[in-house]
């Protein structure tokens, strides 16, 4: 599952360098969870060629991965974010609302990894 997510991730933000083609096996594959043989079906290929797109695809964005680090800071800020989060929830006092939400829209305004509708 982990590997899976880590796909995703890479994908987020490195799809967009991949080809049309090798975008549409990616997506298929971590989206629809369509099999080799739908991929090679659907986009009328050999169940052999969706499999090695996708490895070829997966094995790019690993690199691009490893000279940005990209989905390792987005991993990390997303973790510190989450426990600035906890923290300000646990200063939550009566009097100090206005504060707790003003810290509350910077950090939504700062991250894109925040759930907008919760509360702090």
């Amino acid at each position: 599952m982990e590997d899976l997510l880590y796909l995703t991730d890479l994908y987020d933000l490195y799809g967009a360098l991949l080809t049309e083609k090798q975008q549409k096996c990616v997506e298929l594959h971590l989206f629809e969870d369509f099999s080799l043989s739908e991929i090679g079906e659907t986009l009328g290929i050999s169940r052999q060629a969706a499999g090695d797109t996708i490895h070829r695809s997966q094995r790019a964005m690993e690199d691009y991965e490893a000279r940005l680090g990209l989905v390792k800071r987005r991993r990390r800020d997303r973790g510190e974010l989450d426990r600035i989060h906890h923290l300000v929830a646990e200063l939550r006092q009566q009097g100090n609302e206005e504060i707790i939400e003003e810290i509350n829209e910077i950090l939504c305004r700062l991250s894109p990894y925040l759930d907008k509708d919760r509360e702090v």
